[in-house]
C-alpha cells in the first residue's frame, strides 16, 4: 500500500476506535446498573468489585432477580411510578399543546416585539431551577395547590420555554406557500395551524415531547421539594432516593440499582419506538425549505 492508502486505513481505525471507546463510556453507567442490580449483598460487598455477579465462595456465575423482586413489592416505588407517569405525561402534553400555540405565532405571524418575545424565552432557560425553587414553592403553598398539580406547573418553567424555541424554528422552516394557499381557500389561522401546518411538525414534536417527558420523568430537586409534606405524591426520582435497607443502617444499593435499571426502561422503550421521527426531528428543521 502507499502511504496515502496507509494514511486512510489508519484515519478510518482511529474513528472507529474512537466510535467504540465513546460507546464504552456511555454505556459502562448502564451496563454496571444492571450488573449490580442482579447481585446479592453478598457479592455487592466482594472485593474487587466483579463485570458479572460472581458466587463468593467458587466463582461461578451466579445472579440474582431478589433485588427486582423486593422493588416490585415495594408499593411506596409502584405509587412513585405512577405519579411520575402522571406528572411526565400531562407536562408534555401541556408543553406541546402550548408551545405549539406560540411557536406558531412566533415562527409565521408578524406581531410587534417577536424577537424580544423570542429573546425572553430563551433566556428563561438560562436561570438554574435552584434559583427559582424557594420563590416557586413559597407561590405555590400560598395559592394551596398539591403537590403533584404543583410539580406539573413549576416543570413547565423548563419544559415550556425549550419546546416553544425548538418548534419555532419548524414553523420557520416550512414554506410560507402552505399558509398563503390555506388562507386563499378560505381557512382561518387556526385552521391553517392544526390542518395544514402542525402536522407536517409531527417530527418535531415528537422530538421535544419526548425530551420534555424525559426532563419531567427523571427530575428531582422540584419533586423532593414540593412533596416534603405530601408523602404520597413522591415521583419515582424521589422514592429510589429514599429506600431503605431492611437492616438498620444499610444502604440497598442493589434495590437502587434494580429500581434504576426499571425506570431507565420506558425512556429506552420510547426512544425505539420514536427514534426515526427523533431522526427527522432533530435534522427537520437544520435546512431553510
Amino acid at each position: 500500500m502507499n502511504k496515502k492508502q496507509i494514511s486512510k486505513v489508519l484515519n478510518s481505525g482511529a474513528f472507529y476506535l474512537l466510535v467504540v471507546l465513546i460507546f464504552i463510556y456511555l454505556a459502562f453507567p448502564f451496563y454496571w446498573a444492571i450488573n449490580s442490580s442482579l447481585k446479592s449483598e453478598a457479592q455487592l460487598q466482594m472485593t474487587p468489585a466483579t463485570l458479572v455477579p460472581e458466587h463468593p465462595v467458587d466463582n461461578s456465575f451466579s445472579p440474582t432477580l431478589q433485588n427486582y423482586k423486593a422493588v416490585f413489592r415495594n408499593k411506596k416505588f409502584a405509587r412513585g411510578l405512577l405519579n411520575s407517569a402522571v406528572v411526565a405525561i400531562s407536562t408534555t402534553t401541556l408543553a406541546l399543546l402550548i408551545g405549539s400555540f406560540a411557536a406558531f405565532a412566533l415562527g409565521k405571524l408578524r406581531f410587534r416585539g417577536k424577537s424580544a418575545s423570542l429573546y425572553l424565552i430563551l433566556a428563561m432557560t438560562m436561570f438554574p431551577q435552584v434559583a427559582v425553587l424557594t420563590g416557586l414553592y413559597a407561590v405555590i403553598r400560598t395559592l394551596g395547590v398539591s403537590a403533584i398539580p404543583g410539580m406539573i406547573l413549576s416543570y413547565m418553567l423548563f419544559t415550556l420555554p425549550f419546546t416553544v424555541w425548538v418548534m419555532t424554528a419548524f414553523f420557520r422552516s416550512l414554506p410560507i406557500s402552505l399558509l398563503q394557499s390555506a388562507q386563499v381557500d378560505g381557512a382561518t389561522p387556526f385552521q391553517s395551524f392544526y390542518l395544514i401546518l402542525l402536522p407536517l411538525t409531527a417530527p418535531a414534536l415528537v422530538t421535544t415531547g419526548l425530551l420534555a417527558f424525559i426532563a419531567a420523568w427523571n427530575e428531582y430537586l422540584f419533586a423532593l421539594t414540593f412533596t416534603s409534606i405530601e408523602p404520597t405524591a413522591r415521583t419515582v426520582p424521589v422514592v429510589i432516593a429514599l429506600f431503605t435497607g431492611e437492616i438498620a443502617h444499610q444502604e440497598p444499593f442493589g434495590e437502587i440499582m434494580a429500581a434504576a435499571v426499571i425506570v431507565t426502561i420506558p425512556l429506552i422503550l420510547l426512544v425505539f419506538v420514536f427514534q426515526k421521527k427523533i431522526v427527522a426531528g432533530l435534522t427537520a428543521g437544520a435546512v431553510k425549505g
